[in-house]
């Protein structure tokens, strides 16, 4: 029976299990949301907090974010190795299980803070190999636009608005303890997703990369062999595979060589993943619920919600823009606009106390919104998307890891210096992101090719095409393929790979079946 297309992108049909897929994702939002609310709570802080007045919580002040950052750095290193191993469905499974240990861990917290940082660092770390597995997952299965990251953390935000006026450490467990909830959504949930088609492509097992296309493209494990998308796909992850065939397996080292544009990648991701906290967007995560207090706002919380629920709303205007404007042009305007917000932000704050001034603190609030607007409109989407597309198969979780640790590892020196930067230089914090806004879309410009449209075989074959460049990439297209014998070579090499893996019975006397005779039609002409 032929599944449900649910909806249409670039002419892909995506199923239930893509869309599936793109909400258990929320679980490292949740991570990130529930933070910034659980450092205000009088009972976490009158436990854990060094207090200037015994008892009195509005004189404690602390910080376990740092911990969970660490974790996260170390899961994304992990997470690559790991990934290539067991495949990726299992991989994210794995995570799962050791980020609700470290869940397990920080509710049972009594009385010492450090029990409640290493629960932090345990958790963080199934993080960290979620946030290196799940975008390399979906890049090679579901529609990389589809990100619902940010659902997670308003939910965290939601939750602890209920929980806040729980007596004693209920106010805290609570928030914290749903995470395991959405660890075991996603953890049992990726069992009954299937393989990427691409690493089992890559490790031989070719009825069932057939089988995955078909599903996530919402059709029957027959139709794998009859849809004229599905067998375009199909002959791209063979061509691609049978070219990595012919070279090493990738190190670490490999990362950074010089061949196919390999360095110049890696860095790239490693750019991207770095300036995408630098915007600035953690200072408003991690401690908007401190920020606004700051500015006069009795209640914080409620504040915090507003940011979560824009930040929410936007990203379905992020999957639009992303979807219709290709990455590099919402990336750079992004850029310039979450640049102006975050200056008139800091200008605000630094020309008068907003806690003794109104409409100062109003002003704060609202360039904060439309910051967030522009930020989950464009970066916050477009970066993880971007690390899903760029790399090629042979080396994708390697240097995926390196991008993805590159970002953690600034998440981890933000969450740490902030604290200190804010008490000497207060809201002119701003202007150092504002700063780095620009720059990010200037890297934009001058280094990143457009990825959209194009297949991940495509774009590796973009980066190395000597007359493509990054401002001109936009209306690249990929070559034809007119010669019949390629075609025939390649459709030979899919026949046998499906009569290996089991598709073709002996009954059959050597001929193709069906189902092969859907693989061997022509390929279509490639469509930019």
């Amino acid at each position: 029976m032929c599944m449900l297309r649910i909806v249409h992108v670039k002419g892909v049909p995506i199923g239930g299990v893509s869309i599936g897929l793109a909400m258990l994702a929320s679980m490292g939002g949740y991570d990130t949301g529930q933070i910034s609310n659980i450092l205000i709570m009088d009972d976490f802080l009158l436990r854990f907090a060094p207090c200037g007045t015994p008892g009195v919580p509005s004189t404690c002040h602390f910080s376990i974010v740092r911990e969970g950052t660490i974790g996260t750095l170390l899961g994304a290193l992990v997470g690559a190795p790991l990934a290539d191993t067991l495949g990726r469905r299992r991989a994210m499974s794995l995570e799962c299980l050791i980020f609700s240990l470290g869940v397990i861990i920080q509710i049972t917290t009594g009385v010492h803070w450090y029990q409640f940082a290493v629960g932090r660092l345990i958790s963080g770390f199934g993080v960290g190999g979620l946030s290196a597995a799940v975008p390399m997952y979906q890049a090679e299965t579901a529609p990389a636009s589809i990100l619902f990251i940010t659902f997670g953390i308003l939910v965290a935000y939601l939750i602890s608005l209920g929980t806040r006026d729980l007596a004693g450490a209920q106010s805290w467990r609570v928030v914290v303890g749903i995470g395991l909830i959405w660890s075991g959504i996603l953890g049992f949930g990726m069992l009954a997703m299937p393989e990427s088609p691409r690493w089992s492509a890559a490790h031989g097992h070719w009825e069932q990369c057939a089988q995955a296309v078909a599903r996530i493209s919402g059709l029957s494990k027959h139709q794998a062999h009859e849809d004229p998308v599905i067998q375009q796909e199909l002959r791209e992850i063979q061509r691609q595979v049978d070219y990595e065939n012919t070279i090493e397996k990738s190190t670490w080292l490999d990362c950074f060589k010089a061949h196919r544009k390999t360095r110049y990648r890696t860095l790239l991701g490693m750019a991207l993943q770095s300036l995408q906290q630098l915007t600035g967007a953690n200072y408003f995560f991690y401690y908007g619920a401190s920020i606004f207090q700051s500015v006069g706002i009795q209640d914080s919380f409620v504040t915090q919600i507003i940011l979560g629920a824009v930040n929410f709303g936007c990203t379905f205007l992020g999957l639009y823009i992303m979807e219709r404007f290709g990455r590099r042009t919402p990336l750079m305007l992004g850029g310039i606009w979450q640049s102006l917000w975050l200056f008139v932000f800091a200008a605000a704050g630094t020309a008068q106390n907003p806690s003794e001034n109104k409409n100062i603190g109003i002003l704060m609030i609202l360039a904060a919104c439309l910051f967030i607007l522009g930020y989950a409109s464009t970066w916050a989407p477009g970066v993880w998307i971007i690390i899903g597309e760029t790399f090629p198969t042979r080396s994708r979780a390697k240097q995926g890891a390196i991008a993805t640790a590159s970002n953690w590892l600034w998440n981890f020196l933000l969450a740490f210096f902030t604290p200190f930067i804010v008490k000497a230089i207060a809201f002119r914090y701003g202007f150092f992101f504002a700063a780095c806004n620009l720059a990010g879309a200037v890297v934009v410009f001058f280094f990143l090719y457009e990825p959209a449209g194009l297949s991940l075989e495509n774009v590796d074959n973009m980066y190395n095409d000597p007359t493509a460049k990054p401002w001109t990439s936009r209306d690249w297209k990929p070559a034809e393929m007119t010669e019949d014998a390629s075609v025939k070579g390649t459709e030979g090499r899919l026949e046998n790979s499906l009569k290996t893996s089991g598709t073709a019975s002996s009954e059959d006397n050597g001929k193709p079946t069906v189902q092969q005779e859907g693989m061997m039609k022509r390929t279509p002409s490639y469509v930019a």
